[in-house]
């Protein structure tokens, strides 16, 4: 398999001699250098091991082993002399920030399906926005026929709704529109000219004022709002362009006063439910009632779902607390969110939501224009390069890709420059901080505590976690705590295994559950072995925490570290 590995220092090393100076002496010594020299000019040999797509490592030989043989955009990550200075061995780990695929025309059939899960991809999105049931069916069911052949990889689904859009109308031909040339948008129906044209929602005219600043397309095109009458909004073109048939509209600063759910999304939803995704990414949330609504809603339909809240209205901000903590996680949808707000606000929302989620144990997935440039020309710009590096050293669980796969020329190169740029920069990240106040979303379970500990056995000594689980609870609680080493959580869910695939650093992994402890320890310790993502002589902590007892009882909890 096409993955990448990567080795950093091993802190926990510092302990192996106690009388070779002060703490901080030795773990100085023991810090590769950090000069621009050291990590870029310093490349001497390269060496190649096989890897697993999610996870990575720190060890005290730092190396990249690219996505691909003839990888254009990685040609190595610098290796300090000399052999390991831990007196544990090393773990074998990959990438930890989860990829977000959008499938369209460019990438729905069986062949791209598969070359976008071995190229990295970990959740396929299906946006309702485009296509049909039956154009989405297909895509599910390719996932899920990768998935049941796939022995050491697993796809998840989500299914991104339309939400309530406001568009303009057909046009026969695309209209070229001038700075101070006056252009009507109207809410009846069939209309489109030269200078006028309908709008498919009733109460446009009433939501907006003069003096609004309206914008096609997130900013593409932009008109002031002049005057209005009672079935018509006259303005003026500000910043001109071609005019096209169902542009998305937005009103900057405001949000459409439009349901969330719209009849069309309850309709997918329904379709969602009787194909067992994973994921709903859920357009316009504005309050915690809708995530209410629709988590009652599955309750009801027996439908074991996760809601992910997109963040990108105006409304949405000021009750940003309440809709995180009533979901499963958020998305922060830069698009219309720097289309409702000024953009230079959308980088410190970015960060603001990111902390929030990872405060409150949710997952967090940042998405829209990472790789843009993309969707025409096979490199990306530096800035996107560096737009995917802040996202990942922010502490994103997920980035998404959205038009560069759905309709993009270059789609598998788009994956593989996310994967390189998020393994870089996973690899300088030594030791990413836990929010302060992160226990207190768990603070009913003695888990957290064990979680805590447990990520402390895998920064200090540079061992990976096995967890066992039947909810995902406590692979999910160990995710949110970023230790270093990878978390190889087993389920015997397929359900389970298909939901960890969004977690940041998890590596899930299906497998039956014997009655008796040891010898399931002993059976997954033997298949990490054999998939090549441990290696003999290898340590592991294996952690027994979480909701539901499994060979324990319900107050007995415990860490151990194992030799494979």
């Amino acid at each position: 398999m096409a993955q990448a590995t990567a080795a950093g220092l091993t802190h926990g090393a510092v302990a192996a001699n106690p009388a070779s100076g002060s703490l901080k002496i030795r773990v100085d010594e023991l810090r590769p250098a950090r000069g621009f020299e050291a990590k870029v000019l310093g490349l001497t040999e390269k060496k190649k091991k096989k890897g697993h797509r999610g996870v990575t490592a720190l060890r005290s030989e730092l190396q990249v082993i690219p996505a691909e043989e003839q990888n254009q955009y990685v040609q190595g990550i610098p290796q300090p002399g000399g052999t390991s200075a831990a007196i544990w061995s090393k773990p074998t780990v990959g990438r930890k920030t989860k990829i977000v695929c959008t499938i369209g025309p460019s990438t729905n059939t069986r062949e791209m399906i598969w070359k976008l899960a071995e190229a990295g991809m970990n959740v396929a999105r299906l946006n309702m926005s485009h296509g049909d049931h039956a154009s989405h069916q297909k895509v599910i069911d390719l996932v899920k026929e990768y998935n049941a052949q796939s022995k050491d990889n697993v796809i998840a689904i989500m299914l991104d709704t339309k939400g309530p859009e406001v568009r303009s109308g057909d046009l026969p031909q695309p209209i070229p529109l001038k700075p101070g040339q006056e252009f009507t948008f109207t809410i009846r129906r069939g209309v489109g000219t030269a200078d006028c044209v309908s709008v498919n929602y009733d109460d446009f005219v009433n939501d907006v004022e003069a003096g609004d600043m309206l914008l096609v397309d997130g900013g593409m095109m932009s008109f002031l709002v002049k005057s209005k009458t009672k079935d018509s909004v006259k303005c003026e073109v500000v910043d001109g362009g071609e005019l096209m048939s169902r542009r998305h509209l937005n009103v900057r600063g405001k949000s459409a006063t439009l349901p969330s759910i719209t009849e069309k999304d309850w309709d997918d939803i329904k379709f969602g439910v009787d194909n067992e995704i994973d994921f709903y990414a859920v357009s316009f949330v504005k309050d915690a009632a809708v995530v209410h609504e629709l988590k009652n809603y599955l309750k009801d339909a027996g439908a074991d779902i996760h809601v992910i809240v997109k963040i990108e209205s105006a409304d949405s901000i000021p009750n940003l607390h309440s809709i995180i903590t009533a979901s499963d996680g958020a998305m922060v949808a830069r698009g219309d969110l720097g289309a409702e707000l000024p953009i230079e606000e959308v980088p410190l929302l970015q960060e603001e939501i990111i902390g929030l989620c990872r405060s409150m144990g949710k997952t967090v997935i940042v998405a829209t224009n990472m790789l843009e440039s993309m969707i025409v020309h096979p490199t990306p710009t530096r800035a996107e390069v560096s737009d995917i590096a802040i996202a990942v050293k922010e502490g994103a669980d997920a980035i998404m890709l959205s038009g560069e796969t759905a309709h993009g020329k270059f789609p598998l190169k788009a994956v593989n420059v996310m994967h390189t740029v998020s393994l870089r920069m996973e690899a300088t990240i030594t030791a990413p901080p836990t929010p302060a106040n992160l226990g207190q979303a768990f603070k009913n379970h003695m888990s957290e505590m064990f979680a805590y500990h447990a990520t402390k056995v895998s920064n200090n000594l540079g061992t990976s976690i096995v967890v066992f689980t039947r909810t995902g609870f406590m692979a999910i609680l160990l995710s949110h705590y970023r230790p270093r080493g990878t978390i190889f959580a087993f389920t015997n869910e397929k359900k389970i295994q298909q939901r960890l695939a969004l977690y940041q650093g998890v590596c899930p992994i299906h497998m039956e559950f014997s009655a008796d402890a040891e010898e399931t320890f002993n059976n997954a310790l033997t298949l990490l072995e054999k998939q090549g993502l441990a290696k003999e002589g290898e340590h592991v902590a294996v952690v027994q925490s979480g909701k539901q007892p499994i060979w324990r009882s319900e107050s007995t909890h415990n860490i151990q570290l194992r030799k494979i």
